[in-house]
């Protein structure tokens, strides 16, 4: 696992924004408050990876959060191709299957020791009990995440993503090895927004995360960095 020399490394900012030249001027500007940047589907559609390297060439670590399933090879690919562009996290969905993420994790280790750390997503933040019923899964959230998490960590994956709810659960099942990506992470200050299964930085920490990714509650701020300083403080600096 990277190691965290501060607390407010283990931020990740969510750049979700089309416009390369305004996600270069956050990081810029968020650099001294956070310890990395995510680019997800929305700016990676609009710009494709020529935008991810104009962002990384900031200097801060970046979390490629393209979520890829399919089948192995493709996913394979997609992961072998993403290599170039340092991204320290890649993630995929740990619904694709044990063979699908083995084979994910065979292709980043083909980078060698500058290997993204490949990440399963468990269960979307942004679903319930309902939602998880709407499509045919019987298990509680819970143990679907847990589920999943031990899967990909069977098929030899880094860690995985997800919500700060399941953190605990995750920790007995896989170790305190296993990195923990957290999203649908607000501070008490900060509005809900779409995420249904969500917690402050600190009570993430606390409860054993390794990342949180925060978007909105600081890139739409009055004030981003004031806002990236004041949760970095609330994590102890």
């Amino acid at each position: 696992m990277t190691t965290i020399a501060k607390p407010s490394d283990r931020i990740f900012v969510a750049l979700d924004i089309t416009d390369v030249a305004e996600a270069v001027s956050l990081a810029e500007k968020l650099r001294d408050w956070v310890g990395g940047v995510k680019m997800g589907k929305e700016f990676f559609t609009a710009n494709g990876p020529q935008g991810v390297a104009e962002v990384s060439k900031v200097g801060m670590p970046v979390f490629l959060d393209l979520k890829w399933h399919d089948i192995p090879n493709t996913v394979a690919a997609a992961v072998r191709a993403s290599q170039p562009l340092n991204p320290l996290f890649v993630n995929v969905h740990a619904s694709g299957g044990a063979v699908m993420m083995a084979k994910a994790a065979e292709a980043a280790a083909e980078a060698g020791d500058k290997r993204s750390q490949v990440l399963g997503v468990t269960v979307l933040t942004s679903m319930s009990q309902e939602d998880l019923d709407g499509v045919g899964v019987e298990s509680s959230v819970l143990d679907q995440v847990v589920r999943l998490a031990k899967l990909a960590k069977n098929s030899g994956l880094d860690g995985v993503v997800c919500s700060a709810k399941e953190i605990t659960a995750i920790r007995e099942a896989c170790g305190k090895d296993f990195a923990l990506m957290v999203p649908g992470i607000r501070p008490a200050w900060a509005a809900t927004g779409d995420q249904k299964r969500i917690m402050t930085p600190a009570d993430a920490i606390a409860a054993g995360a390794d990342y949180l990714v925060i978007g909105r509650p600081i890139t739409q701020a009055d004030d981003p960095v004031e806002a990236a300083k004041k949760i970095a403080e609330e994590l102890g600096g």
